[in-house]
C-alpha cells in the first residue's frame, strides 16, 4: 500500500459549541479554539476534525445546515475560520471539515423553494412522495423516532427525513445536486481545508421506496464521482461515518484502488454493549471477548485492502472513560489503559475533546436539563409505550449524545473556564477535580499518557504499518495483542477489569523487554507470568 501522511496522524474533533467560548455567551467559537491551538499542538495531534460550523438553526446542534458557505453567527465570521486555517497551517495542523450532505436544514434555500410548489426547479433537491391510502408512503422509520415521512400540508405530498423533520434528505439521484456538492467541497479546498468527515454517507444511496437507508446500489458510483469532482485532485483525508460496514464493505469505501474514500468509521464494536436486534438504549454488559473478536477482524481483513479509523469517542457517544473504564476510584487508570489499548492497534487514531484528561459522563437530574434532540425524543417516544422515567434516565446517563456535550473541563475557575458566561450546557460538576490546567501539572496526567503514546506511533513504524496478532480469545479480563514488522516486536497487554489477574507470554523472546509506555510506574518486564494490577496496561518492545 502506497504510504500516506495520514496513516501516521492522530487527529482531534473539536465540537465547537462545548469547546472554548471566547466572547462570554456561553456558546463556544471559532476563536476560543484559535486561543487553544498551542494547547493541541503540546498533546502532539496534527489534524483537528471540526463538527459542522457552519450556518444553521441548530435544532441538531449544526447538523442541520442552512448555508454551506457562510458561519454560524454564534461561531464568528469567515474571517475567523481563515485565520484559523492560518494559524494551525502555521502549527502544521490540518482541519478537517464535517460534510454533512444526507440532508439539509428545512431553513436552507433549496428547500424553502422546493417548498413554493410541486413544479419549483429546486423541488426535485429533495425526495417527495404523495400519500398511500391517506397515510405516509410506506414505515421507513426516523434515526431520532417516529416516521421518517413528513406530510407538506400545502402540496398534499411527503418529504423524506431520516432524522429530524427540520432535515429534509437530499435527493442524490438529481444530477444537480451532486453538483451543488462537489462545488461546496471545492470551496472549502480552495480554502486550504485538510480534507473531509463525512456525516452518514452511507445514506446518500438511499432508495427509500424498497426500504433502503445504508449502502444503496449506486452509493459507490456517487463517491467515485465525488472523488473525481472534488479532493481526489488533492492529497486530502476523507473519511466516511458508515454505521452499517462490514469490513466488507469497508475495502470497497477504502481500498486506495477504487478512488473513493480514505477510510471510514465503523461502529460494530460501539454495538457489543447493547441488546442484539434492540436499539442502543437497551443495554447489556460488554463482554470482553466480544471487543477482541470485533477489533482483531477489522485489523486483519483490511490488510492491504484498506485503512481502519480508530476511535472510542466523539460527540454521539458517551464518554469511554464511564463506559467501559471505571469513573470513579481507578478512573486514571482506566482511561490510560483504554488508550493504550487503542493506540497500539493499525489505523488513525481519532481523539475526542476531553478524552484526553478523562472526562466523564454527565447526570442532569432532569430531563429538561437535557439539549439534545435524540436523548428528549426517545424519552418522549418511550414514555409513552409505558417504559418508566427511571429506566429511561439509567439509558440516558449510559448512552446518550450529551455525555460528550458537557463544556470542556480547562481549569477549576467558575463554568470550568469554558466561558464567563452561562454556558449553554450545563458544565460537569467534577471540573475542580478534572481539568486541563490540573493535567499540564501532573506529569503523571492522562494528558501526557497520550502525549506519549502519540510520540510512540509518530517514532514506529510497527504501530503504522506492523501485523496485528491477538493473543489468548478466551481470556475473559486480558486484551493483548502484537505488532510485528520487519524483525521489529511490540506487545501490548491490558487488564480490562479491577480485578488483578495473571498473564502468560507463552512465545520465545531473546531479550530482556523495554517497556516503551505504562499506566503504573513500577510494571514488571516478567512477561513470561505477568501480574497485572487493576486496568494495568503495558506496551512492551519483545
Amino acid at each position: 500500500m502506497e504510504r500516506k501522511w495520514w496513516h501516521s496522524s492522530v487527529v482531534y474533533q473539536i465540537y465547537p459549541r462545548s469547546f472554548k467560548d471566547s466572547n462570554g455567551d456561553g456558546i463556544g467559537d471559532i476563536q476560543g479554539i484559535i486561543e487553544k491551538l498551542d494547547y493541541l499542538k503540546e498533546l502532539g495531534i496534527d489534524v483537528i476534525w471540526l463538527s459542522p460550523v457552519y450556518k444553521s438553526p441548530n435544532d441538531d446542534n449544526g447538523y442541520d445546515i442552512s448555508d454551506y458557505y457562510n458561519i454560524m453567527d454564534e461561531f464568528g465570521t469567515m474571517d475567523d475560520m481563515e485565520r484559523l486555517l492560518k494559524e494551525a497551517k502555521e502549527k502544521d495542523i490540518k482541519i478537517l471539515m464535517d460534510l454533512v450532505v444526507n440532508h439539509t436544514s428545512d431553513e436552507h434555500k433549496w428547500f424553502i423553494e422546493a417548498k413554493k410548489s410541486k413544479d419549483n426547479e429546486y423541488r426535485d433537491y429533495y425526495v417527495w412522495r404523495k400519500p398511500v391510502n391517506g397515510k405516509a408512503p410506506n414505515e421507513l422509520i426516523s434515526t431520532f423516532s417516529g416516521s421518517a415521512w413528513e406530510l407538506d400540508e400545502a402540496s398534499g405530498e411527503y418529504y423524506l427525513h431520516l432524522f429530524s423533520k427540520k432535515q429534509p434528505d437530499l435527493n442524490w439521484d438529481n444530477e444537480k445536486v451532486r453538483k451543488e456538492v462537489w462545488d461546496l467541497m471545492n470551496f472549502w479546498i480552495e480554502k486550504g481545508i485538510g480534507g473531509f468527515r463525512m456525516d452518514v454517507i452511507d445514506l446518500v444511496g438511499k432508495v427509500p421506496d424498497e426500504m433502503i437507508k445504508e449502502n444503496g446500489p449506486k452509493l459507490h458510483e456517487y463517491l467515485q464521482e465525488m472523488n473525481r469532482n472534488s479532493f481526489g485532485k488533492h492529497d486530502l483525508l476523507t473519511v466516511g461515518e458508515t454505521w452499517g460496514a462490514t469490513p466488507e464493505v469497508a475495502k470497497l469505501y477504502s481500498n486506495p484502488t477504487r478512488n473513493e474514500l480514505s477510510m471510514v468509521f465503523q461502529f460494530e464494536h460501539i454495538s457489543l454493549d447493547k441488546i442484539p436486534g434492540k436499539n442502543k438504549w437497551d443495554l447489556k454488559p460488554l463482554d470482553l471477548r466480544d471487543l477482541k473478536r470485533v477489533f482483531s477482524k477489522w485489523q486483519t481483513e483490511l490488510e492491504g485492502e484498506g485503512w481502519n479509523s480508530l476511535f472510542w469517542n466523539n460527540h454521539d457517544l458517551p464518554r469511554i472513560v464511564s463506559r467501559w473504564g471505571n469513573d470513579k476510584e481507578y478512573r486514571v487508570e482506566s482511561a490510560k489503559m483504554l488508550a493504550t489499548l487503542l493506540h497500539g492497534l493499525k489505523g488513525t487514531p481519532y481523539i475526542y475533546q476531553g478524552e484526553e484528561i478523562g472526562m466523564t459522563n454527565i447526570r442532569f437530574e432532569t430531563i429538561e436539563e437535557y439539549n439534545d434532540i435524540e436523548i428528549r425524543n426517545m424519552y418522549k417516544d418511550r414514555l409513552a409505550r409505558g417504559f418508566k422515567h427511571e429506566e429511561l434516565m439509567e439509558s440516558i446517563y449510559a448512552k446518550g449524545r450529551d455525555n460528550a456535550r458537557t463544556p470542556i473541563q480547562w481549569d477549576n475557575t467558575e463554568n470550568a473556564g469554558f466561558t464567563t458566561g452561562k454556558p449553554w450546557l450545563k458544565v460537569n460538576e467534577n471540573y475542580k477535580e478534572i481539568n486541563v490546567d490540573k493535567a499540564l501539572k501532573d506529569k503523571n496526567s492522562i494528558f501526557y499518557h497520550y502525549k506519549k503514546l502519540i510520540e510512540i506511533r509518530k517514532n514506529s513504524e510497527t504501530i503504522i504499518y506492523g501485523d496485528y496478532k491477538l493473543l489468548d480469545y478466551d481470556d475473559k479480563n486480558i486484551y493483548a495483542y502484537t505488532r510485528e514488522f520487519n524483525g521489529d516486536n511490540i506487545l501490548v497487554v491490558c487488564n480490562f477489569y479491577k480485578e488483578p489477574v495473571v498473564f502468560k507470554f507463552e512465545e520465545e523472546y531473546k531479550n530482556v523487554p523495554e517497556i516503551l509506555i505504562s499506566n503504573y510506574k513500577d510494571s514488571s518486564v516478567e512477561i513470561s507470568s505477568l501480574k497485572l494490577r487493576p486496568y494495568e496496561a503495558i506496551m512492551y518492545r519483545i
